[in-house]
């Protein structure tokens, strides 16, 4: 019977994490930050039209992501090692059905907003996920360079050379990405001292995107409440609609631009004002302002230096281990 072989870490990953490591050190500004938008997809998420699927238990569009989504996640190792100096380890694979708020397992949830104004009053429910910005600081600051925005416009985190490291979320108006612990690349470098895990977070459907099919919640939303197409149509529609009800637009000019619009006929700082920020809950500030806009390359550098020793370090031994189990393995098919 022939063995099988295995190895703690595949060549392939090794060369994408070394390519991330040279853009961290040439300092390098991410290839879309000025990137011709003319391909980029948009979603259109209409707050008249969405009514939180009150006749659910979980709303459509909760349930086709995690639908779609459902095996993406391996299962975390046990015990997930303790990163030091803190020991903040994020485990979700028991709480997998949790669907009122992001989670790694949970790319997309629909708030509640109850407002009062003045002797009026009205519920609003407002899908939330990533939202696709135009320039994403959280792509920049990656140290590693998983992050990217892609030619059809998604903001796609590699799992694959991701570290769980959370300067993705740090530097997001919204706080979107969630870590998993126990998972990923991490645990085949140095578990204890560098990465916590992997960031998870709503990726577009972008295989579906691909397929030339639309994301799984836009097709699953029975209210219509949510488009996707052309940016530039999307962005036409949105102005369309919200002068149509003297209405509001928000995440054109949020972070610097984003491909996600929510329409709605109350002023989003209304709607925000009802928002009590909480993890994997955020709330919706009017006019947000990117984060690291003038000096991108140098905060990612910065950031990176504490780890990027320590990974080049970490990577070289593997290395070293990956080339030679792979010639004791070969020397033990020889003398079989």
């Amino acid at each position: 019977m022939e063995k099988q072989k295995t190895f703690g870490i595949s060549r392939r990953l090794f060369l994408k994490i070394s390519a991330g490591l040279q853009a961290v050190a040439g300092f390098s500004l991410p290839k879309f930050a000025h990137a011709d938008n003319s391909h980029w997809q948009a979603t259109l998420i209409d707050l008249t039209l969405c009514n939180g699927c009150m006749d659910r238990e979980i709303p459509a569009c909760v349930s086709a992501c995690k639908n779609i989504n459902k095996e993406k996640i391996p299962p975390p190792v046990s015990p997930i090692p303790e990163p030091w100096p803190r020991k903040n380890i994020e485990d979700w694979s028991t709480r997998q059905d949790v669907a009122d708020r992001l989670t790694p397992y949970n790319f997309i949830y629909v708030q509640k907003a109850d407002i009062e104004n003045g002797v009026n009053k009205k519920t609003v429910f407002v899908p939330r996920r990533c939202m696709h910005c135009d320039n994403p600081a959280c792509a920049t600051i990656c140290p590693f360079s998983s992050n990217h925005k892609h030619k059809n416009g998604a903001v796609v985190i590699d799992q694959e050379t991701c570290f769980g490291g959370a300067k993705c979320k740090a530097v997001c108006p919204w706080q979107i990405p969630q870590r998993q612990s126990g998972v990923g690349i991490y645990l085949h470098i140095l578990p204890n001292f560098m990465g916590n895990g992997v960031m998870y977070k709503c990726d577009l459907c972008i295989e579906r995107l691909r397929a030339s099919q639309k994301p799984a919640c836009v097709d699953a939303c029975p209210q219509k409440a949510m488009i996707h197409g052309a940016r530039r149509d999307i962005y036409a529609l949105a102005e369309e609609r919200a002068s149509k009800i003297n209405g509001f637009i928000y995440g054109k000019k949020e972070n610097g631009g984003t491909a996600t619009l929510y329409v709605s006929d109350v002023p989003f700082e209304l709607i925000n004002k009802t928002m009590k920020k909480k993890p994997g809950r955020p709330d919706m500030p009017v006019d947000v302002k990117r984060r690291m806009a003038e000096t991108d390359g140098l905060g990612k550098a910065t950031l990176a230096a504490p780890v990027l020793g320590v990974m080049a370090a970490g990577v070289g031994l593997s290395f070293k281990w990956f080339y030679r189990r792979k010639d004791q393995i070969k020397g033990e098919g020889e003398n079989e």
